[in-house]
């Protein structure tokens, strides 16, 4: 097991991942679900260019009588297209009959909602409606029976589990990142590139509080679901994070990247953790993990970063994905 020291901490140091997997592609999306799977074992899903893997995770700092990671493929599906984005459901459960449902989001405008029993029923819905490249997607939290995606079109739209689409936000800029409060299903984060973060009342369908970077072109947003009062985000080269009952304004903004910063995403597990990527395809693209108690960010990866950042669920764990290969980094700040 590779532990971290103090030493370890200082900016500038690069480590080797904690644990890898190999995988047969390339990697652009890698998911962990933000959910109980029902069992010991996360659920993880990842994309390359006409598949989608499901997959289980168990990690020794979850069980002691596992050696690194214990790493299970469930089924892998076919896509018609490269992933670009995908969602977990929260209705995704092992313990009972195994059920697995995501959503993803390609190149040809399209959502698909893909809905398995990992054995003989798979089946595959597709939506359409976005008229340009869909940016992000997520599900509504709780019961799941809700999907929120933001395309370049300057739309959010909110579909039913049919394919309905049921709301339309009209942005005034791309839409870049969509988060769903963990628990006020009517209450929904829409990031634009231009550099706004609106907050909709879902019933109203109106915005009901606004955050602004004072820059553009903002290229990612997350918001604390473990407290939600932060927002983060990546913009030109730089990281922001607000107190949304304080200011519009960030109360924090640093350089992140020497060249553009592309995801930010905060750690389920610890609200004073988040990492940044910079832009996939860099020779000296890196994975930064920052603690807001901290100076200085550790330099955990630094090589071609891939599309996919996730934060594992309760570890402070998180995943890219790479040129076949899946990298997990643990850390300890």
């Amino acid at each position: 097991m590779y532990t971290h020291t103090e030493k370890d901490l200082k900016f500038g140091s690069v480590r080797v991942p904690t644990y890898t997997v190999s995988c047969e592609d390339y990697v652009h999306v890698v998911e962990f679900s933000p959910f109980s799977s029902g069992t010991p074992s996360s659920l993880l899903a990842y994309g390359g260019n006409q598949y989608v893997v499901v997959a289980t995770c168990l990690f020794q700092e979850e069980d002691l009588e596992v050696e690194g990671v214990e790493f299970n493929v469930l089924r892998a599906f076919h896509h018609e297209l490269r992933v670009d984005a995908l969602a977990w459901s929260p209705e995704s459960r092992l313990d009972r009959l195994p059920f697995i449902r995501f959503c993803t989001a390609a190149a040809d405008r399209k959502l698909r909602l893909l809905t398995s029993d990992l054995r003989d029923k798979h089946e595959v819905k597709v939506m359409e409606g976005h008229t340009s490249y869909i940016n992000h997607l997520v599900f509504e939290p709780t019961e799941g029976k809700q999907i929120a995606s933001v395309s370049d079109d300057h739309t959010c739209r909110v579909w039913d589990l049919d394919g309905n689409e049921n709301i339309t936000l009209r942005l005034r800029s791309p839409g870049i990142s969509v988060c769903w409060h963990p628990e006020e299903a009517f209450k929904l984060m829409v990031a634009e590139k231009k550099g706004t973060v609106r907050f909709y009342d879902l019933l109203a369908q109106q915005a009901i509080l606004s955050l602004d970077c004072g820059q553009s072109p903002l290229m990612s947003a997350d918001w604390c679901l473990s407290n939600t009062i932060k927002v983060g985000a990546v913009a030109g080269s730089n990281w922001l994070i607000w107190d949304i009952t304080r200011s519009s304004y960030p109360q924090e903004k640093r350089p992140a990247h020497i060249d553009k910063a592309r995801l930010f995403k905060w750690s389920r597990a610890n609200e004073n953790l988040f990492a940044t990527t910079g832009c996939p395809g860099k020779i000296c693209s890196q994975l930064l993990i920052h603690h807001l108690g901290h100076p200085q960010p550790v330099t955990i990866g630094s090589a071609t970063v891939a599309s996919g950042l996730s934060w594992h669920r309760t570890l402070p764990l998180c995943v890219l994905g790479g040129d076949r290969k899946l990298c997990f980094w643990m850390t300890e700040m």
